[in-house]
Parts: C-alpha cells; structure tokens; sequence
C-alpha cells in the first residue's frame, strides 16, 4: 500500500472515484496507526485468519479437453430477455450492522475526513463499535460501501471486527439504513493481505453492482514496528433488502 508520503500525493486527485480510492488508502493505515497505540503484548488473543475457501482458492484442476455436449441439447444461442439490472437503492446512511456468523451486532459510527484529509476511524472504547466512511456509496448503492472496525485493543481486548477473518462466502451481513430498509449481503470472499501488498482497485474501485467491504487490521503482530502486519478484507454483494 501508499506510504504517509505517497498519500499527500494522492488526495490531489480529483473526481469522486480518486477521492475515495486515496481515502481508503488512508484508512487502512490509521488502522493500523491506532491500534500501534493500544496492542500490547499481554493483551494478545489470536484472532481468526481466513481460510482457503474462504479466499476462493481451490485445488482442483480445470480439464484441458472440452465436454462434449449431450446430443440432445441444442448448442445454437437462442434469443433471450437482456439480464436484469442489478439489485441497487438509492442513498440512504447505515445504522446498524449485523453479522450473524460471528455475532457482531453493532451501531454504525459515520466516519468522515479529518483536518488534513485522512480518513477517521472509530474511536478505542469499550463497546467496540464499527463505522461507515461517508465518502463511500451508502450500502446498497451501486459501488463498493466500506465499513470499519477495530480488531483489538490493549484496554479493551477484542474489537468489533476480532473474528472478521472466520468468515467465509455464503455468510450474510445485514445493514439497516436510516430509510427504515435492511440491505442483505451474501459474502463473496474473505482475504487477507500483506499491507505493503494491498489491493488498492480490487478493494475500493469501481464494482457494476451494489458491493460491501468490511476492513479491519490481522496476521502477525509486527512488535518492532508495533503494528499488524497486514489487511483483512471481506467483499460482499447485495442479495436482497426488506423492512426493517
């Protein structure tokens, strides 16, 4: 990812899309910066790491000779209905999230810019909550919606998002927005990322579809530098919404 320096850079870009791409970036390390400030070495819990199938991978192989189709089915394209645009909602701000899988249920904070333009966290407290940054496509919307909370704290142990890298594609996260509709996700992979490896695009770039991420920090704790060495992201799609 960006170095501090490289971001000054960065937030000269204009037009949403470069906003947003260089605040998320900034995002990521005050992630980091602040639970530099809180982890301790007494205070460690292993929190869960993605799995394999949760990042998608597989050891199958694909076959190199072609299926040969059933005599019976024809092979000739047919005219057909173009696909039906995506699911999408019009703005409205989250409130609440929740993630069943592994029992987060939380208000949602709206996190803005700071002064200097990076991006605000969430604040070290006991009840660890999780936030929204306002830059971002409200959840339903078409784009990449991002949310984030704290792993751990020295003071306080494990954060909102401690076991975010547990979860696994098919899970569901559910967020009711302040129009009174519950936007539902279905988790499409969960990966984690060295942070000097951090997929910038993939993570906050232009989606053709109403997406979520859910980011917080994981891996090693680097206790030289005094931070996690690296990145937890969770990309969603919007399945369905109903009443809240």
């Amino acid at each position: 990812m960006p170095t501090h320096r490289d971001q000054g850079a960065m937030r000269r870009l204009r037009g949403r899309r470069g906003r947003l791409i260089v605040a998320a970036t900034a995002i990521v390390l005050l992630i980091a910066g602040i639970i530099v400030i809180v982890v301790g070495v007494n205070s460690q819990q292993q929190a869960p790491m993605p799995s394999a199938a949760a990042a998608g991978s597989t050891s199958s192989t694909a076959s190199s000779t072609p299926k040969t189709p059933d005599p019976q089915t024809s092979t000739t394209p047919s005219a057909s209905a173009p696909a039906p645009a995506p699911l999408t909602l019009p703005a409205s701000p989250p409130t609440h999230i929740d993630v069943p899988a592994i029992g987060v249920s939380s208000d949602l904070l709206q996190l803005g810019t700071n002064p200097d333009g990076t991006v605000q966290v969430p604040p070290l407290e006991k009840d660890s909550r999780a936030g929204w940054f306002t830059g971002s496509p409200t959840p339903g919307q078409l784009g990449p919606s991002i949310v984030l909370g704290h792993i751990d704290s020295k003071e306080y142990g494990p954060g909102v998002f401690f076991k975010l890298g547990a979860l696994k594609p098919g899970d569901q996260v559910s967020i009711t927005r302040t129009d009174a509709t519950v936007a539902v996700f279905n988790i499409d992979k969960v990966a984690q990322y060295p942070k000097n490896q951090f997929p910038t695009i993939e993570v906050y770039g232009n989606t053709d579809h109403a997406a979520l991420r859910l980011i917080t920090c994981g891996g090693k704790f680097d206790f030289t530098a005094h931070s996690y060495e690296d990145n937890i992201v969770v990309f969603a799609s919007l399945a369905s919404t109903h009443p809240a």
